[in-house]
Order: C-alpha cells, then sequence, then structure tokens
C-alpha cells in the first residue's frame, strides 16, 4: 500500500488519518486534544501515533492543515463597500480566512486605528478594476506605508498600479505580495490568484508568528488553513459527483457554510451582482456554535421565529458558553446538543442561502444542491438517526425565505475526510476524489 497521512490541528482537537492512496479509503484514523498551551506538535504527533498503530509506517508523507490559535485572520480594504470590498471579503473567506474587519474607501487615522484594533494576521487590500479607478488604492497603499505597517498585505488590486505600489509598500517595509485582481471587470469575481496567495502568506508568516510550536517542523508540515483545505475537498467532491452540493459544519464556537454552485443563466443579467458570483464559496458565522457561541444560536433562533419559548433552552445554552468543554453524558442532555445543532445548522443555511452571510443581493440558489453534508463534532459523534434529523430539518426548512434543495441526500462525514480530500488535492487528486467518493458517496 501507498499510504499519506492528514491531519487537522484544529482549536480544541488534532484529528489524524491514514489514507491508502490506490485505494481511495482510510486505514486509521485517531484524535488527541490540540496541546495549544505548551507545543502543538505533541498533540499532533500523538495523533498520528495512534491513527499509524500497528501500520509499521516509515517516511510517510504528512500533510496537515490548522486552524488553531484562532486560524487566519484578515482584514479587507477596498473602494466601495458593495463592489470590491465585498469581492475582497468573499475571496478572504474562500481561502480560509476568518474576516475580522472591512473597510472601503480612503483610510484616514479613525480607519487605520480600527484596522489595527481588529488585530489582523493578513490584510487584503483591493480597489478598482482594472484600467479603472487607481486613486483610492494609491491613497490607501502610500498611507500604509507611511503607517510603518508591519502586518504581511497581500495587493490584488487594480492591474494597472500593481507593481508601482508593490515597489512603493516593498521599500516602505511592508511584507507585500502581489496578485491578479479579485475583480478585474464589474460583475466579474476572480479569486483564484489572491486565494493563493493569502495561502503563501499564512503559510509563511502567520504559522509560525502564532508561536504554535517552538521549532521550524510545524510549519514545515502546514499546507493550509483547515477552512481552504475543507473548502477544496468541497470543490473536488462537488467535481466527483457532477452537481451543486453544500456543506454545514456546526462547530463549537462558529458554523460554517460551504457551497458549490454550477454557473449557468444566473451568471449574467440585469441582476447580476457587480461585486461577481463567487460560484465556489464559504461562509462563517460568528455566533452560531454549540458551545462559545450556543447563546447567539438561541438569539438567532428567536430572531427566526424557530423558537417562541426560549426558556429552558437559553439555560441549558449558557452553560455550554461558560464551561465549552462540557460533554453531554446522558440522553437528556445529548437531546439539548441535538436541539443547538439544529438551530445553528438551520439558521446558517437560512442566511447563505438569502445572502445575508455573503453579502449577495440575490443570494445563493441552493435548489439544484444533490448533496448536503453535515460536519462537526456534535453530527459526527452522534447516532445516525440523530444526525439525520437535523439535516432533515435543514432541507425541510420551507418557512426560512429561501428555496430550499428539491432532491437533495443528506450524509454525515463522519469520517471527516472532506479536509483529507482537500489537503490530497493538488498531488494525489485521483486518491482524494476516490476517498471522498468512497465515504461520502456510496451506493
Amino acid at each position: 500500500m501507498t499510504l499519506a497521512v492528514c491531519a487537522d490541528v484544529g482549536s480544541t482537537y488534532t484529528k489524524a488519518a491514514v489514507v491508502d492512496l490506490a485505494a481511495g479509503v482510510l486505514v486509521g484514523a485517531a484524535a488527541a486534544p490540540t496541546t495549544v498551551g505548551s507545543d502543538v506538535l505533541r498533540g499532533l504527533d500523538a495523533a498520528v501515533t495512534a491513527a499509524t498503530a500497528g501500520l509499521g509506517l516509515r517516511d510517510v508523507p504528512w500533510y496537515v492543515c490548522s486552524s488553531a490559535g484562532g486560524g487566519l485572520r484578515l482584514a479587507v480594504i477596498g473602494y466601495e463597500a458593495l463592489v470590491t470590498a465585498q469581492a475582497g471579503r468573499r475571496v478572504g473567506l474562500s481561502a480560509g480566512a476568518h474576516v475580522v474587519h472591512t473597510a472601503a474607501g480612503r483610510l484616514d487615522a479613525a480607519a487605520l486605528a480600527a484596522l489595527r484594533a481588529a488585530r489582523p494576521d493578513v490584510v487584503l487590500l483591493v480597489g478598482g478594476t482594472d484600467g479603472g479607478d487607481a486613486d483610492t488604492i494609491r491613497h490607501n497603499a502610500t498611507r500604509l506605508s507611511r503607517a510603518r505597517w508591519r502586518t504581511p498585505l497581500v495587493l490584488a488590486g487594480n492591474a494597472d498600479v500593481r507593481a508601482e505600489l508593490t515597489g512603493l509598500l516593498r521599500d516602505a517595509g511592508v511584507p507585500v505580495s502581489g496578485a491578479d485582481n479579485v475583480l478585474p471587470r464589474i460583475g466579474v469575481l476572480a479569486p483564484g490568484s489572491a486565494r493563493a496567495a493569502i495561502r503563501a502568506v499564512f503559510l509563511r508568516h502567520v504559522i509560525g508568528g502564532k508561536r504554535l510550536s517552538r521549532g521550524t517542523r510545524f510549519a514545515r508540515l502546514v499546507r493550509a488553513a483547515t477552512p481552504d483545505a475543507v473548502l477544496t475537498g468541497v470543490e473536488v467532491l462537488a467535481d466527483t459527483i457532477g452537481g451543486d452540493l453544500a456543506v454545514v459544519d456546526v462547530g463549537g464556537a462558529t458554523t460554517d457554510v460551504y457551497s458549490v454552485l454550477t454557473p449557468d443563466e444566473r451568471a449574467s443579467g440585469p441582476g447580476r451582482e457587480v461585486a461577481g458570483s463567487l460560484w465556489r464559496a464559504r461562509t462563517v458565522e460568528g455566533d452560531l456554535g454549540m458551545r462559545w457561541s450556543a447563546p447567539g444560536v438561541v438569539r438567532a433562533a428567536v430572531e427566526e421565529r424557530l423558537l417562541t419559548d426560549a426558556g429552558g433552552l437559553t439555560a441549558a445554552a449558557d452553560r455550554r458558553a461558560a464551561d465549552p468543554a462540557f460533554l453531554a453524558v446522558d440522553d437528556a442532555e445529548r437531546a439539548v446538543d441535538a436541539r443547538i445543532a439544529t438551530l445553528a445548522a438551520t439558521v446558517a443555511l437560512r442566511r447563505h442561502a438569502r445572502g445575508v452571510a455573503t453579502g449577495e443581493r440575490a443570494g445563493r440558489d441552493l435548489r439544484d444542491v444533490r448533496l448536503l453534508v453535515g460536519s462537526g463534532g456534535v453530527l459526527r459523534h452522534a447516532p445516525a438517526d440523530a444526525s439525520g434529523r437535523v439535516l432533515a430539518a435543514v432541507l425541510a426548512d420551507h418557512a426560512g425565505g429561501w428555496a430550499v434543495p428539491r432532491a437533495a441526500r443528506a450524509v454525515v462525514d463522519v469520517d471527516y475526510v472532506l479536509a483529507a480530500g482537500g489537503l490530497l488535492a493538488e498531488e494525489h487528486r485521483t486518491a482524494a476524489q476516490a476517498l471522498l467518493r468512497h465515504h461520502l458517496c456510496p451506493q
């Protein structure tokens, strides 16, 4: 067998999987607590050791992604709030970032102070279509250069001034990377180059800068931010099934939604998005989660009229937020977890489809979604009938102001293969496709 180790170093747990590259199946898996308090390599090595026990592995390649230490914090600076800044935000989310700040227009002293207060790991500076406005992005680049900005910056605006502004920033000591314009023309969103540049900056600056490990080995092992790897896995899965796909990942602090749509006539016409349509998208709901953000789930569910009497659930959510390590050990508490998960997933899909989270006026048309994948520990560790009920509720949400999928099948990523598939995709795409097909599309 030709094997590879895939691992995700999460904020709480580190998951490791051993993949048979020829057969496209898992042959070993394990998890260990993430050891952020000392050195994340301790938890990573423990998880890999447990996953490979008895396999006699030697010189097997490792593919690692990470969201430990808060993952990738991104700030976006654009020309107009509804055009380039929105386009940059969408690209940042697709690159696996948590977008902590968005600014539009010319930076002044107050805007610069707000940017610093957001404590981004990376800044994405965009603005102007190719051949369009250059004054605003030039002003902002100049302002950052004079402010002795030292946080890594990705410049992905008007191509006509890319070389000029990259040189200006670099001469001022700003760690800058150039990328193609995220919005080369109105209505045309081009995320690939900027997404790759953000990933490179994450690997080069952020992983080492968070001091998650004392040596350089961890920085050498990590290949992507976890949400970036998962979105790549989602893209590979969508290509494999040949149709639209959605994923809802219910975590302790956030609920992420990924969707891959097939471009068609929705990409053009009088109602098209001036900031462009991102057919492969991710949104992050920072107020929806199973532990830290459990009270936000209850509040959002009340606002969405999914709950009429939140009394008992409010107390349970507050308990979970106060003790993020809380474990449901009896049927009653497991039922509460399932209820919170159902509400989080339902609200997150509503927002994603209606465009609340994506900033798209027309929302995202999920009617042709063929497969809905559920992820997150609350779904993976629940009995199949319980996790199935959570996803069935999402697919039956006809009162949510969005068009639900017409004929979608629901599965749970029990074996946590989406991240592994994304990590393998670049070098072993056939194996990644086989892995995702085998574990998520059983015949």
